[in-house]
């Protein structure tokens, strides 16, 4: 893994991906990724339903460059290098209300069970773990959400509690990995 840390510049590389901080020209991607029914239903509507709404989401969102420039975590854009293909995002996140960084994802449906997901989250632990030097990560998803808990458990990580988050009726499933 090839990993460049900055207030401006995120990047990391894989065998097959470019994980890359997100700009403005992203949002037919955000907008097409935020509304499929996958995410709909394994994360939350965002209310972003126009070009216009996913540039601010890219902009001032809590999760993409507004976070990325004020502690240098957020998510970042999941591209197939050979292409540019924007297919996913993958990142890290201190959520307030969590108290801990966890590692977040979601990829666009067409691109699922071709290894991208694992190969990227993969390299974002790595990431977290060895060059940021977190000593945990944590990860959340629904119980229902089988392909996630899937690939969390394939990364490393393990089931340690139902959590209550807010704003949801469903508890998540907290996952963990410690160095």
């Amino acid at each position: 893994i090839n990993a460049e840390y900055g207030m401006e510049k995120i990047t990391i590389k894989t065998e097959r991906l470019t994980l890359r901080q997100p700009t403005t020209e992203d949002k037919a991607f955000i907008l097409e990724l935020l509304n499929q029914p996958s995410f709909l239903r394994n994360i939350g509507d965002r209310g972003v339903k126009t070009l216009e709404q996913a540039e601010t989401y890219i902009l001032d969102g809590p999760i993409l460059l507004k976070t990325l420039k004020q502690n240098g975590l957020g998510y970042l854009i999941v591209e197939i290098t050979e292409t540019c293909k924007a297919i996913g995002i993958c990142g890290l996140l201190k959520r307030d209300w969590l108290g801990e960084v966890d590692i977040g994802y979601a990829f666009l449906e067409n691109y699922w069970n071709q290894g991208y997901a694992f190969e990227a989250t993969k390299a974002m632990l790595n990431c977290a773990l060895n060059d940021l030097k977190f000593n945990r990560v944590v990860a959340l998803t629904y119980s229902f959400n089988q392909p996630s808990i899937k690939l969390l458990k394939k990364i490393g990580m393990n089931y340690e509690k139902l959590i209550q988050t807010p704003g949801s009726t469903e508890n998540s499933m907290l996952f963990s990995t410690v160095i």
